[in-house]
């Protein structure tokens, strides 16, 4: 059985909820302004995304207090977040091009190797990222550049750790310290943007 801290596992929570917040920011601006199928993908790629890390940290807080080692919750994490951002920045990239292309369904397959794994969200989060720097251009937002390039190059680092041995506390530490100030950049220049009007840009 894995043992982890309570202030680990609280930890786990924190970029979770910057991501979540950061992408409250996004649908308030561009949700109304996607396509029926951008919105599919944003919105599944996102329960997605947040749903594997609410997870996992609740995963570390059973093993913190000692309930058990609830396996699945742990194994879900690295295939549900990886599908998340495929279809999450595929859908931001839909909202670029096209909000009124009719919707088609799709069906996904998590049982993938572990290197595929980390390549669906590579590309994901790099759809997710090109997306939202175009917004920042269009907006005239430097800062927002700048942020999301911090956001952009810390999660890979995450993507890499996240391949790593998670055995050890210290491990844990490392690789949830560069997801949450991630995700605090990637809060940071959403807030940013939408400040700067995104939703009226998007409208445009």
């Amino acid at each position: 059985m894995n043992v982890y801290s309570i202030p680990m596992a609280l930890m786990d929570l924190l970029p979770v909820a910057l991501f979540l917040a950061g992408n409250l920011l996004i649908w308030k601006d561009l949700g109304g302004k996607m396509s029926f199928a951008s919105r599919s993908f944003y919105l599944t790629g996102i329960v997605l995304a947040v749903a594997a890390g609410f997870i996992k940290a609740h995963y570390k807080l059973l093993c913190a207090v000692g309930i058990g080692d609830i396996e699945w919750m742990s194994r879900q994490f690295f295939p549900n977040q990886s599908l998340g951002f495929l279809l999450a920045g595929a859908g931001l990239l839909l909202s670029l091009v096209s909000r009124k292309k009719k919707n088609k369904e799709y069906r996904t397959y998590a049982f993938l190797p572990p290197m595929a794994l980390v390549g669906l969200m590579i590309i994901g989060e790099t759809c997710m990222y090109i997306a939202l720097g175009i917004y920042a251009a269009k907006l005239k937002k430097p800062a927002a550049t700048v942020m999301l390039v911090i956001s952009y190059i810390l999660s890979l680092g995450m993507g890499y750790l996240s391949s790593r041995d998670f055995g050890t506390e210290a491990m844990n530490w490392l690789a949830q310290t560069v997801n949450a100030c991630s995700q605090g950049s990637f809060l940071a220049a959403v807030w940013i943007m939408h400040k700067a009007g995104l939703g009226k840009e998007a409208a445009g």
